[in-house]
């Protein structure tokens, strides 16, 4: 199974407690995780194998969609910053509705991606 994660940055912190508290499921599941660029940097820091991709705004929003409409992304856990404004909200609508389309789970905040981990 392979879950992606994307934070905002406000929210990178936020992420990087999520993965610690859930990192027995993670690693027991065998879960690969893909991230955009600096969400993944800090994960990797916190000790996560990660595959990060570019920085959201530079492409990596997209490049995670694209991995959805292929299918080889099965979750998305997408912290958001609802108060900010983003460059590259585009993207970050195409990744939602994309996840809509190919009916991929996603949370966008960590109530609810504790419920999809726990779901597993």
């Amino acid at each position: 199974m392979t879950i992606a994660i994307i934070a905002h940055d406000g929210k990178k912190a936020e992420m990087v407690q999520f993965l610690n508290e859930y990192q027995e499921i993670l690693h027991s599941k065998n879960i690969k995780l893909i991230s955009t660029g600096t969400t993944g940097e800090k994960a990797k820091r916190a000790g996560f194998e990660v595959e990060a991709l570019l920085s959201g705004p530079l492409g990596g929003d997209a490049q995670i969609a694209a991995s959805v409409a292929e299918k080889k992304v099965d979750m998305v856990i997408f912290f958001r910053d609802p108060l900010a404004k983003h460059p590259h909200e585009p993207d970050i609508f195409m990744l939602m509705r994309l996840c809509d389309v190919y009916d991929v789970p996603l949370a966008t905040n960590p109530a609810t991606a504790q419920l999809l981990l726990k779901a597993l």
